[in-house]
């Protein structure tokens, strides 16, 4: 389903509730990052992804404790506009693959679902030896979205887990267990993530151990 006119209005926002700003700002960001990182990534879907990231990093929270900052509303309606841009023109990655049968199962927003998840698919891994390899690449996206999520140039992937988790608190984001999610339901929410056409862009591929871990962790 395509739109053939979308109307980005900031205004319009300024009545969502906390937990909605939450939800949302966090599924936009959560776009942001999986395109950056995505195995799909490409110079145009960067410059939507990389906006994104910065006006999501700069103005998430403040439009969580102050809905009528229009500032804030400005930079999150853009951010939004800019993840779907971005992920239109690359992929997403294991959050997404996560959540789509998550949603299905347990009925939470679906933003709230990707933020409690999130920390750990920004971790980024050890490069392997061969600097060509996926993995590689994705280490040094994962360290960038730290440095510009916290502006120290110096950040590195670790840093941006610590702004994912600390903002994720901040909002009062629930975690897996509090939105519904069993340790019954682990397995067949890892094998439903593996079918998930989101998992195409992820840089690291699949594997339903980790997956279950992962729900484990974010529960």
């Amino acid at each position: 389903m395509l739109p053939a006119v979308a109307v980005v209005d900031p205004l319009l926002t300024i009545s969502c509730p906390p937990d909605v700003t939450a939800a949302s700002g966090l599924d936009a960001f959560t776009q942001c990052l999986e395109a950056y990182c995505s195995l799909a990534a490409n110079p145009l879907s960067d410059l939507f992804a990389r906006e994104g990231l910065a006006r999501t990093a700069r103005s998430l929270r403040r439009a969580y404790i102050e809905g009528a900052d229009a500032d804030a509303r400005t930079d999150l309606s853009l951010a939004a506009l800019a993840s779907g841009m971005a992920l239109a023109n690359s992929k997403l990655g294991a959050v997404h693959g996560l959540a789509a049968p998550l949603g299905g199962m347990l009925g939470a927003p679906h933003g709230e679902l990707c933020a409690a998840v999130a920390g750990r698919d920004l971790r980024g891994e050890r490069p392997r030896p061969d600097s060509r390899a996926p993995m590689s690449q994705a280490v040094d996206r994962y360290r960038e979205v730290a440095r510009v999520l916290t502006g120290n140039p110096s950040a590195r992937s670790q840093d941006g887990v610590r702004w994912v988790r600390e903002t994720v608190a901040a909002l009062h984001v629930r975690p897996l267990a509090a939105l519904g999610l069993t340790s019954g339901d682990h397995g067949a929410a890892a094998d439903a993530a593996l079918a998930a056409s989101s998992m195409a862009g992820n840089p690291r591929a699949a594997d339903p151990r980790r997956s279950s871990r992962d729900l484990e962790r974010s529960s």
